[in-house]
């Protein structure tokens, strides 16, 4: 695995489009992600940028991920709760639903061979288009790479 490609593109995508205001996105985390490897071995945070959060924190989430019940199931990141409203064959999209922002909140969650794309952000309709060219502009680049 080219660790230091990750890290520069994660770098420079992240600088562009996490975090500030009129960013598309409010936090993102990639995660490294093996779902064919052993249970005993936790997927690991490779970056994060917008929310710090601790592997522990994200043990539940994999779960789901693996359990694959993404329609019957919640997700929890940080102190929200997520419902799945669409799914895709490499990706789905969720909304919390105990948010107290007007506008509401929502996560895209893409998977590539090694990773999984956990991107966060605030609002509706509008929002989510530009979250997602985002995270797909991330996604493309480790697709590119085989990773």
């Amino acid at each position: 695995m080219d660790w230091g490609y990750v890290h520069r593109a994660w770098d420079k995508w992240a600088s562009a489009n996490v975090g500030s205001s009129g960013d598309p996105l409010k936090a993102a985390i990639l995660l490294n992600y093996d779902p064919t490897g052993p249970s005993r071995l936790l997927s690991t945070i490779a970056e994060q940028e917008g929310k710090k959060t601790l592997p522990v924190e994200l043990s539940q989430f994999v779960d789901f991920v693996k359990r694959n019940k993404l329609h019957t199931e919640s997700f929890i990141i940080g102190s929200n709760q997520y419902i799945v409203t669409s799914i895709h064959e490499n990706w789905f999209c969720a909304r919390c639903v105990n948010t107290l922002k007007p506008a509401g909140e929502g996560a895209l969650v893409m998977q590539t061979s090694a990773f999984v794309l956990v991107a966060l952000y605030e609002g509706s309709i509008g929002s989510a288009s530009r979250a997602m060219a985002a995270a797909d502009q991330f996604t493309w680049q480790l697709n590119r790479r085989n990773l």
